[in-house]
């Protein structure tokens, strides 16, 4: 089966390229219908990654979050037609300790070999999960976003100590939201705080208890534990706070991505005796997780259309271009790109 790839070459130019799919294996072949792009899809698109990378990992098709329709499952476990999330992780063997998403043997789509950007995609069977066929699809595109934040509250559950009367997020973006909006649902009895800096994004958050701007916080006000949701530069200012408004014991769950190394007041860590912990990616058992809680509470899928930006139908390259610049301009939201290719 003769497939199309549209690849990026260099930074904001898209080739298309050809491979062929063997119907005869065990792959399931989906379709895309529905593509979301994220932070690290713009750094290669606008060639913001270090020369030495991009020369490494271009030409690629980008793209990690993303739903489609089955076409051919040649072991009939799938039908045509079934509406289907895509994990984009990949293992390449099994270890009893080390989840799939941290094996550093572990291959990514769009970070090292072909994403979600083709007419066609052949996925090993366990990297295909079934959706409801009614769900919201807009919002059903990002769910690989979502297992991000579940996978972190998976591990903060093993993590922290059982004393979770308060619980702050610090981060107002699009992972803050997602995160809060989850662990509010996994913890209903915790008090949730969100701190953030924005106080239009911090309205948003109707389902925690309580908002505060970062330089406008109650004095006295202490949380058990913390998660960072806020990445780049002022990932250290978020952190430094975290540490100084933390209980001691207090596990702090770090989830934002930074370019350079982030200085850590680890003398105080020492003193308050605080676990610091990091999660990354995500991996099938954190699909099934955030699929299951989907359909347990079906109210989720509304507070997540919030975060529907800019939806472009893609029928060229040129549309391609267009929802990736649209994209760069945005404040909030995931710009959804409904593959029409």
């Amino acid at each position: 089966m003769l497939n199309t790839v549209y690849r990026l070459v260099a930074p904001r130019r898209f080739e298309v390229a050809f491979n062929d799919i063997d119907l005869n294996g065990d792959k399931v072949v989906v379709r895309p219908t529905h593509l979301s792009i994220c932070h690290a899809d713009q750094r290669y698109y606008q060639g913001s990654r270090p020369v030495e990378v991009l020369a490494k990992k271009l030409p690629m098709a980008l793209i990690h979050e993303g739903i489609g329709e089955v076409v051919y499952d040649a072991l009939g476990e799938f039908k045509a037609g079934d509406l289907v999330v895509m994990i984009p992780n990949t293992p390449t063997e099994k270890d009893d300790v080390i989840g799939e998403n941290y094996l550093r043997s572990s291959r990514f789509r769009a970070s090292g070999f072909d994403g979600f950007m083709q007419d066609n995609v052949a996925l090993d069977r366990d990297r295909v999960l079934l959706l409801p066929q009614d769900i919201d699809r807009t919002v059903a595109t990002f769910t690989e976003l979502v297992t991000v934040s579940v996978q972190a509250l998976r591990r903060f559950d093993s993590i922290a100590h059982e004393r979770k009367d308060i619980v702050g997020v610090w981060g107002d973006g699009n992972l803050g939201y997602i995160t809060a909006l989850f662990f509010h649902y996994m913890h209903p009895e915790t008090k949730l705080i969100i701190f953030g800096t924005d106080k239009e994004k911090l309205s948003g958050f109707s389902f925690a208890d309580e908002t505060y701007l970062v330089w406008d916080v109650p004095e006295g006000l202490m949380v058990d534990h913390a998660i960072e949701c806020v990445g780049g530069d002022a990932s250290q200012k978020a952190i430094a706070q975290i540490i100084d408004l933390i209980q001691p014991e207090g596990a702090i769950s770090l989830l934002g991505v930074s370019e350079y190394p982030v200085p850590i007041n680890t003398r105080m860590v020492l003193e308050k005796g605080l676990r610091v912990f990091g999660s990354s990616r995500s991996g099938r058992a954190d699909f099934e997780k955030t699929v299951e809680m989907y359909k347990e509470h079906p109210e989720i899928l509304g507070y997540l259309s919030n975060l529907v930006g800019a939806q472009v139908e893609i029928h060229s390259i040129a549309d391609m271009n267009r929802a990736f610049e649209l994209d760069i301009q945005k404040m909030m939201g995931k710009t959804i790109m409904i593959w029409k290719k």
